[in-house]
């Protein structure tokens, strides 16, 4: 070989063994990150896509673009147990990073599926008492995420109906039995039920049909109001619970905001959109090495009260003025 030659390829091979750091660097930043989405929800449903738009829009801050670091899976169950459960198993399948997982039924079809992929959830009641989690403080295994609702509000649900509705003496608690938190909430209820002078019952319903049975049933005697559970049962079918507790006179009210804008009475929870956008944080933290069982549980610290006053209208009720003093939003 030449002293030219010799000198080409000596540049040529310092050229590119510098080459292969910068390489490697893009490469690594370039890999694309996947997390899988479950929830309960109608994909259509508008509250649904303005949670996901939060967690999407927090993900972006943080630094996670869709298309360029990160894919997201979503799978939409649309209220449906057994669609949960496939998908919880396909969402698993995909084997992705991390896991957003909304309401209780969700995680616990998650949980049944992996102890090792990292989840976050929302929108889940007493994650304690359901098993979830060991404690809040220090949830250990592989979840961590977002509490909505204390068992302690299913007493507060009652007292907020009777000060709308006093004449109230019995209550159906709407709920589904698959969802583990309506134990400790239905207990809550019971536990103020006497002081109230309210008898109240615990009505299982798991689809459109059985909603419908189970309200037009309760409605045909007098005297009847409603509290519904936080589920994703609930939540996809709200506007039949709303429609046949207007059809029957029935005062209701209901776990989030969403219910009262769709028409329902009144309603007294956290927002879940928050949840959502808050959840992204707790992704991007395991995305970046941190360990769910390292992420406290947070538990919710205000809750909204929203009346809507049509609604109150019409099922020909006054709402107190010390009541709309604290509420939170009023609907005209």
């Amino acid at each position: 070989m030449t002293d030219v030659r010799r000198r080409e390829f000596i540049t040529l091979l310092g050229g590119t063994a510098a080459a292969w750091p910068l390489a490697a660097r893009a490469q690594q930043a370039e890999r694309v990150r996947r997390i899988g989405v479950l929830t309960p929800f109608n994909e259509g449903d508008p509250e649904v896509r303005s949670r996901v738009l939060a967690f999407q829009e927090a993900l972006r801050e943080a630094g996670w673009v869709e298309g360029r670091n990160i894919r997201i899976d979503y799978r939409w169950a649309a209220g449906d147990s057994d669609r949960i459960r496939g998908y919880a198993a396909e969402i698993v399948g995909l084997a992705p990073e991390a896991i957003l997982g909304a309401s209780t039924p969700v995680l616990a079809a998650l949980r049944k599926e992996t102890q090792t992929i990292p989840i976050v959830f929302t929108g889940v009641s007493d994650p304690v008492g359901v098993g979830f989690v060991a404690s809040l403080a220090r949830p250990g295994g592989n979840l961590t995420g977002f509490a909505n609702f204390e068992p302690e509000m299913g007493g507060k649900w009652l007292q907020e109906l009777k000060e709308v509705a006093p004449s109230v003496n019995r209550v159906a608690f709407i709920l589904n039995r698959q969802n583990a938190s309506w134990a400790s909430l239905f207990r809550a209820i019971e536990a103020v039920a006497l002081a109230f002078g309210v008898t109240a019952s615990a009505v299982d319903v798991r689809d459109a049909t059985e909603i419908e049975r189970a309200i037009t049933t309760f409605g045909g005697q007098s005297n009847g109001g409603l509290i519904v559970q936080p589920d994703g049962i609930t939540s996809a079918h709200r506007q039949l619970i709303i429609d046949l507790a207007a059809k029957h006179g029935l005062p209701a009210v209901y776990p989030f905001r969403f219910f009262a804008a769709d028409g329902g009475l009144m309603a007294y929870g956290v927002s879940i959109v928050d949840q959502f956008r808050h959840a992204a944080g707790y992704v991007d933290r395991i995305l970046r090495g941190a360990k769910p069982a390292d992420l406290p549980v947070q538990a919710p610290n205000k809750f909204d009260l929203v009346v809507n006053l049509k609604t109150a209208k019409a099922l020909g009720l006054k709402i107190p003025e010390s009541l709309l003093a604290r509420a939170d939003e009023v609907i005209e």
